[in-house]
């Protein structure tokens, strides 16, 4: 749906660029595919107003003419659409270099680098290198997940979706009904902050946890979206990064090295096992079942009670 929309969007936006006069409606309906295929008169004037403000809301400055028929037409002139020549500094380019390369191994590479090619083509000086200032660095955002484009996408144009999502201490996955509002990359991992409809309060989902196709649903939010998003907070508190309490748990002595980098303290205890204290916070007992036979809880009594919980409801099935 979305990819079918900015082909629409892009095809009447080339139209009225490409005019010398004003184009009626009439004509624009006869140009545009996706505006043959629409059922009726009020269907097609329906979403030619509604793509007719989205390029506005865009940038795209198109005027209403009308002749002396009385008709009116619309176009957008080229001189009015055209931007000012484009100057950055050398950290400024070099800026956009990284951002291009964080993005590497996403299916965004080819966008970020086609972006850069159009900025030296707009003006960007042959001697600023966006890459050199930072040559050493080489930033990485690992996108494996399937669910990562049509989230971002669906972040970007305000649409409801629908997936399927396995809990930490759950079998079988269950569906939910998400306005989603942010993306953020923490620890590794990726997280998408948003709206359950079903449970009617803001959630914080993990990516890989996502099974199955993302849906995208027609309609709008119904829940204004905040002005900041606090993704890597929310995740971190259920992590008990902002925990003021600890728990001690057994570790085998050659896994578990993301709870060894939180570890506050360290013991050996011999034929394989370590002594631990971690931060305990909402959230611990289901990062620990991750680890599956390699942790055991010591203490407190109901962090142990809780990945007990969990794990027999794994082993249910």
């Amino acid at each position: 749906m979305a990819i079918a929309k900015a082909e629409r969007l892009m095809n009447l936006a080339l139209c009225l660029l490409g005019t010398r006069r004003p184009l009626s409606k009439r004509e624009l309906r006869e140009s545009i595919e996706a505006y043959l295929e629409a059922g009726s008169d009020d269907s097609f004037n329906r979403m030619f107003e509604r793509d007719k403000d989205d390029l506005r809301e865009l940038g795209l400055v198109i005027e209403t003419v009308e002749n002396l028929d009385g008709e009116v037409g619309y176009l957008a002139r080229r001189d009015s659409n055209r931007l000012p020549p484009i100057t950055l500094d050398a950290e400024e380019a070099a800026a956009l270099g990284l951002a291009a390369k964080v993005w590497q191994q996403a299916r965004l590479a080819g966008a970020a680098s086609g972006a850069l090619q159009k900025l030296r083509a707009a003006g960007l000086p042959e001697d600023v290198d966006p890459y050199g200032a930072h040559g050493a660095l080489e930033p990485r955002i690992p996108v494996h997940e399937a669910a990562f484009e049509p989230l971002m996408l669906a972040c970007r144009d305000r649409r409801p979706v629908v997936f399927d999502y396995r809990k930490a201490n759950a079998a079988q996955p269950g569906q939910r009904h998400v306005e989603p509002w942010a993306l953020e990359c923490w620890r590794g991992h990726w997280y998408l902050a948003g709206w359950d409809r079903d449970r009617g309060a803001e959630r914080v989902f993990r990516l890989s946890r996502i099974t199955g196709k993302v849906r995208s649903r027609s309609g709008r939010f119904t829940v204004p979206v905040p002005d900041v998003v606090t993704v890597r907070e929310t995740v971190a508190s259920w992590a008990g990064e902002t925990a003021d309490r600890s728990a001690r748990i057994r570790l085998r002595s050659d896994a578990g090295y993301p709870l060894r980098a939180k570890a506050t303290s360290v013991r050996e205890l011999g034929d394989g096992w370590d002594e631990l204290e971690i931060p305990y916070g909402h959230g611990l007992d289901a990062w620990l079942v991750e680890f599956g036979p390699d942790v055991v809880v010591l203490e407190p009594a109901e962090l142990r009670a809780d990945v007990m919980d969990r794990l027999r409801a794994v082993a249910k099935g």
